[in-house]
This record gives structure tokens, sequence and C-alpha cells, in this order.
């Protein structure tokens, strides 16, 4: 596979192939940065996706381990508080420091009586919400957090909620 006009002017048919291969590799050397550039965006929009959803996650995991932590404050107060709402709430937010306390609702239900918010006093151990905590009867602790899975200043879900819920027997 001689070729006499390559061999005429001192190249031979290795240097014409890499020649060829060259300029094949130059009309194609802005491709590659042009996929990058069409890629970048939804890949940068999923990996965004992924860590507000693993925030959301971390979020719920927390509520819920605090929900727990102040459904059994409640559990072991029985003739110790006058409020009963006031200690599950103040062990809640003690738990989530990471949640913000001020978008966190509560709903206590004591021997089938629900109580709403952050207080609800009673004037003696025997009366209202403190003579709702029978030995042996349940209470039952809610807490509501707004969730926020905002992905580029585009919330998807404005609605999303978590809720955490759990019942301990009062001792």
């Amino acid at each position: 596979m001689r070729d006499p006009a390559a061999e005429s002017i001192g190249y031979g048919v290795e240097d014409l192939y890499i020649g060829q291969r060259l300029r094949a590799l130059s009309r194609e050397s802005g491709s590659s940065l042009i996929e990058f550039a069409l890629c970048l965006p939804p890949l940068c929009l999923l990996l965004t996706g992924i860590f507000a959803f693993g925030i959301t996650i971390g979020n719920y995991v927390t509520l819920t381990n605090a929900a727990s932590v102040g459904a059994m404050s409640i559990a072991i107060s029985r003739s110790q508080t006058l409020d009963p709402c006031a200690t599950a709430s103040s062990a809640v937010i003690t738990s989530a420091p990471n949640l913000k306390s001020a978008n966190l609702t509560f709903s206590l239900v004591l021997n089938g009586t629900t109580y709403s918010g952050t207080s609800c006093s009673a004037t003696s151990y025997t009366t209202g919400s403190s003579g709702n905590l029978i030995q042996g009867k349940t209470a039952q602790l809610t807490v509501t957090y707004p969730c926020s899975l905002a992905v580029y200043k585009q919330n998807s879900f404005p609605s999303c909620v978590l809720t955490a819920k759990t019942a301990e027997l009062i001792q």
C-alpha cells in the first residue's frame, strides 16, 4: 500500500493516517464541551433535589425522636407537673435543636382529652390536664413540622408537613 504521491513529498502512509486523525479530532473538539454544558444543569438539579430530600428525611428522624422523648417525659411526670403540655413541648424543643421551635405544633391526648399547643396548665395535680395523667392510661403526643422541598427556590410540595405521633403508658 504505497502511495507514490505521498512519498514524492516525503511523507509516509503512517504520516497521512495520523494527519487524517488529527483533522477528524479537530472537527469534534467542541462537542465534549457542548455535551458537558447540556448535561450539567440536569445533574445539578438532581443533586440539589437529593440534598433537599436528605435534609427533609433528617428533620423527620429528628422530629420522631423528639416526639418520643416528649411522650416519655409525660409518662414519668405524673404528680410532678401542673402543665403536661409545657413539659412535653420543652422536652421536644430541647431534643430537636436543629428544628425551628416556632414552627412546631403540639397535640396531646391524656385519658381521652385532647390538648393543643404548648400550654395546658391546671390548678392542682388532681384536676384539669394534670388530673388526666392517670397511671396505666395512655399519653399520646403528636408533633407536626412543616417541611420544605425547595430546589432552586421552586417548592414542588408546598403543603408538605412532617408528623410524628407517639404514645406512652403513664407511670
